[in-house]
């Protein structure tokens, strides 16, 4: 802990605080690394999962930047002791990312006006800034981003695990899961299509792996290798249709489940959804669209503007949402040149041209911090590993012990348990004090 009354270290950089605790897509910690491996401003990362680092208290940093992993949908993943510093530490611009900004809005806006937020990433197209933030807030500085972009990663593991398209094992896959009427007809899309493209392309023998269940979720390697091994997938926009401002659909569609747990869909939105379809347009290419791009896979997705991105027959085939074109669409599936087509089109155009790249995400980020006057300091390596260093004391054993906790209550003994304790409080003093 610093000692009262120091001075503050100036930290000429980024502390970008996250949240992060598996299992969690890959694509979470690509955006977090984006930008200490691409900022030309010096990043230092802090895990709220991991506890609070004593040295914070004595850090002074030009831009704190909160990461979007802090705020889960309906409860933000900020300990108590982050907040109390968040509040009080002395910053020169604040940044926020934000994703899933169509709940818990009341508790986000709050949060851009409590912690003096300066400038706002958000999902949404610039036309709808001033009906959310410019409304409810004290008006940061608003910039439009997307959900991800395309990491060295991706294009690596898509250049080592790519199959031959006569060697891939599945025809048409898909992942997803269900998700709360409260979000709209747009997110019930995620499931429907699954559910109908399934029962339609039963009797047309083709290898299909299509699930919209919790448990069939994949990740890392699991992931990868699905998609290695499809030639096309299905899917729609991300996003949803219903933008909760206020928190009244939420609170609706708890009262209304209350009442009959079984109400469909169509009952609830005949009752209180419909109203609301709409009212604020939020839907996005998402990570999906890129990474079945770096992998050669052709998407058939439900028509859509994926943020002006993805062109119809030129980077995926639309399907109508109604169906009505599902015989166009798969014959142009059981055509290998033209899937070759458009798959070569959608990796010359998102993934070869670097265009959506993680590198140029930053650029463009650093040039917005130019844009209001702050620039790279001269780095100073040895400043810069000092306060990694004193960043990163003590993160193994916080780590380790929430981890390990409830294990660890279980197995060892309550009296070596307390010798260990004295043990690790010995190992934090000596570390405190450097």
């Amino acid at each position: 802990m610093s000692r009262p009354g120091a001075r503050p270290r100036r930290a000429g950089g980024i502390v970008l605080v996250y949240h992060h605790e598996p299992p969690y897509a890959a694509t979470v910690m690509e955006h977090v690394h984006s930008f200490r491996n691409h900022s030309r401003f010096p990043v230092w990362e802090v895990n709220v999962d991991h506890g609070f680092p004593d040295v914070l208290d004595g850090l002074s940093p030009t831009i704190l930047l909160f990461h979007y992993s802090l705020f889960g949908a309906r409860t933000y993943q900020i300990p108590p002791r982050f907040l109390k510093w968040m509040r009080t530490v002395d910053a020169g611009y604040r940044i926020a990312f934000f994703q899933d900004e169509h709940e818990s809005c009341p508790q986000r806006f709050a949060f851009i006006d409590d912690y003096r937020i300066d400038c706002v990433y958000t999902l949404l197209d610039p036309p709808q800034f001033d009906a959310v933030y410019g409304r409810h807030t004290h008006g940061p500085r608003l910039v439009h981003t997307l959900t991800g972009y395309v990491s060295d990663d991706m294009v690596r593991l898509a250049a080592e695990r790519s199959q031959p398209d006569d060697r891939r094992t599945i025809d048409i896959g898909y992942r997803a899961r269900s998700l709360p009427y409260y979000l709209g007809r747009g997110s019930q899309e995620k499931r429907d299509i699954g559910i109908e493209f399934l029962a339609r392309a039963q009797d047309l023998r083709l290898r299909l792996d299509i699930a919209v269940d919790e448990d069939s979720r994949l990740y890392g390697d699991a992931w990868t290798r699905f998609l290695a091994s499809s030639r096309a997938f299905i899917g729609v926009e991300a996003g949803v249709s219903i933008f909760d401002l206020t928190g009244e659909v939420h609170a609706g569609y708890d009262r209304l489940l209350a009442e009959n747990p079984a109400m469909t869909f169509e009952e609830m939105s005949a009752r209180l959804l419909a109203r609301f379809e709409g009212n604020v347009p939020y839907r996005t290419i998402s990570p999906r669209h890129f990474e079945a791009a770096a992998f050669r896979v052709l998407q058939i997705l439900f028509e859509g503007e994926y943020s002006g991105v993805l062109q119809p027959m030129v980077h995926y085939v639309p399907l109508r949402k109604d169906f009505s074109n599902f015989d166009e669409v798969i014959a142009v599936f059981r055509d290998p040149e033209a899937r070759r087509a458009i798959t070569d089109r959608a990796y010359a155009d998102l993934i070869e041209s670097g265009r959506y790249s993680y590198a140029a995400f930053i650029r463009s980020f650093d040039e917005d911090l130019a844009a209001v006057g702050l620039t790279p300091p001269q780095r100073d390596q040895s400043v810069e590993r000092q306060i990694a260093s004193l960043l990163g004391r003590g993160t193994l054993l916080r780590r380790l012990r929430a981890d390990w906790r409830p294990l660890y209550r279980r197995v060892v003994p309550h009296r070596l348990r307390v010798a260990l304790r004295a043990r690790i409080d010995a190992v934090r003093a000596r570390l405190r004090r450097g």
